[in-house]
């Protein structure tokens, strides 16, 4: 059964996954000691705030401060994400944990955005939900590129020189 998410109800959900996720990368950028993969998650974080930016725009609400009070408020302590990476950091995991992680979360989260778009009624807000759906796939794809060449895997750079035709 369609969701009767509205416009800014959307908007307001997509701004505070954005910065969830932004939080999330943050946080693993700096207990990330290989300077590759730190590299990778101070990119991701970056992105994500822009995302955030994006939505922060066109919130009709202004019950979320300026952007900069938003961005720079502490993580939610409910967040899933950065509740399991600190998790990790507590059993002494280093970054392919929170590579592990992130790809874990990702796909949940897609697949939540997916499937919430499929069912909301407003084309309006199905897109906002769309778009994040999307980004979220991008940056599980990087995460995964990653993650293959952290475990020493065929990165797919690396695919012709072990392919031949």
């Amino acid at each position: 059964m369609p969701q009767e998410f509205n416009l800014k109800e959307a908007i307001r959900v997509a701004v505070q996954t954005e910065k969830d996720v932004m939080d999330f990368y943050s946080r693993a950028a700096q207990i990330t000691k290989n300077e590759r993969g730190r590299k990778v998650f101070e990119q991701l974080a970056k992105e994500e705030k822009e995302h955030c930016s994006h939505f922060f725009k066109i919130y009709p609400g202004d019950d979320l401060g300026t952007f900069e009070q938003f961005i720079q408020s502490p993580p939610r302590k409910e967040s899933a994400m950065l509740h399991n990476l600190e998790k990790a950091i507590d059993e002494n995991v280093h970054e392919r944990r929170a590579m592990e992680i992130a790809l874990k979360e990702e796909e949940d989260l897609a697949r939540v955005l997916e499937a919430t778009a499929a069912n909301i009624i407003d084309p309006a807000a199905r897109a906002v939900f769309d778009r994040m759906a999307k980004e979220t796939r991008d940056h599980f794809a990087v995460i995964e590129s990653e993650y293959a060449h952290l475990m020493g895997m065929v990165h797919e750079t690396d695919i012709d020189t072990y392919v031949r035709e």
